[in-house]
């Protein structure tokens, strides 16, 4: 793509125009390289945006618990965590417990971390949140994902909620 260089009126007055009145110098003779600055130009042109982790682990967390046979997200330690976190009035639950993520400029990787229900074929379930992260966070983001690992740190099993009502009622 050639790059169209012109000189403007205002350049070759020796000063240019802005909105609201304001006038600036402009040393005489000088050229504008279209896909510049001002008002003339593309919004895509002007200025830079930029995306934080914190948006790519939200987002890719969110795509993760949508998926049917995943029970919860994160390792044993930040789920004991997240679990004390949530009985707490007025806590949130942590979208991105158990989301790690690596962001540059056009590009993003990304780890997870997820318990899946007892039953559920595994590869199918990694296979599915795979494609949901990937999809929600291009979508979302327009950042290229360039890998997601997920990582089946555990199995809910059946029993494990008859086990968490019993172990209440003992207690007084």
């Amino acid at each position: 793509m050639a790059t169209q260089e012109f000189t403007s009126k205002a350049a070759q007055s020796g000063s240019a125009e802005f909105p609201g009145g304001e006038r600036q110098g402009v040393a005489a003779g000088a050229t504008t390289v279209a896909g510049g600055t001002g008002p003339g130009e593309p919004a895509s042109t002007r200025g830079k945006t930029s995306i934080a982790d914190v948006v790519v682990v939200k987002i890719a967390g969110m795509a993760a618990r949508e998926i049917p046979g995943v029970f919860d997200m994160g390792g044993g330690l930040s789920r004991t965590i997240g679990a004390v976190r949530d009985r707490v009035p007025g806590g949130r639950p942590n979208v991105g417990r158990g989301v790690k993520v690596e962001v540059g400029e056009r590009q993003t990787a990304i780890d997870l971390d997820i318990v899946v229900e007892y039953g559920v074929p595994i590869t199918d379930v990694a296979h599915d949140v795979r494609e949901n992260v990937i999809s929600a966070v291009e979508r979302i983001t327009g950042l290229e994902v360039v890998e997601v690992n997920v990582a089946v740190n555990d199995v809910r099993l059946p029993e494990d909620d008859t086990a968490d009502s019993a172990g209440e009622t003992r207690v007084e």
